[in-house]
């Protein structure tokens, strides 16, 4: 049975997540990257899952989904909830935007896979 990499899961849950954190840090300011939050957000997430699946060449199709998805979820789950201490979106957005972001984020692992 296949595991996940815990260090490539770590490193590409913290660049998603610095990337998560400077979207919504910038955005609290510029109201043009506030307006891009959803679209960004997902996009970043993809971004970690596919990295995820990219950096872990030696897992097969699931874990590489699996990991994506842990990932993608993490970092979105973290820069939603700065952006909710910032006061720039609702409680709400925790739930729904971290579930589209699993998905974003097993999306991104799963097409990693086919460029390793």
């Amino acid at each position: 049975m296949n595991s996940l990499d815990l260090r490539v899961l770590l490193i590409a849950t913290a660049v998603g997540t610095l990337l998560q954190v400077a979207m919504v840090t910038v955005g609290h300011r510029n109201k043009k990257v506030m307006n891009l939050f959803a679209v960004g957000g997902m996009g970043i997430s993809f971004l970690a899952g596919f990295q995820y699946a990219y950096l872990a060449a030696h897992e097969t199709m699931g874990p590489a989904i699996g990991g994506g998805a842990i990932a993608g979820g993490t970092c979105a789950f973290i820069g939603i909830a700065v952006s909710y201490a910032l006061k720039d979106a609702p409680a709400t957005l925790l739930a729904l935007g971290t579930i589209s972001s699993i998905v974003t984020g097993a999306i991104g692992g799963w097409l990693g896979r086919f460029f390793v």
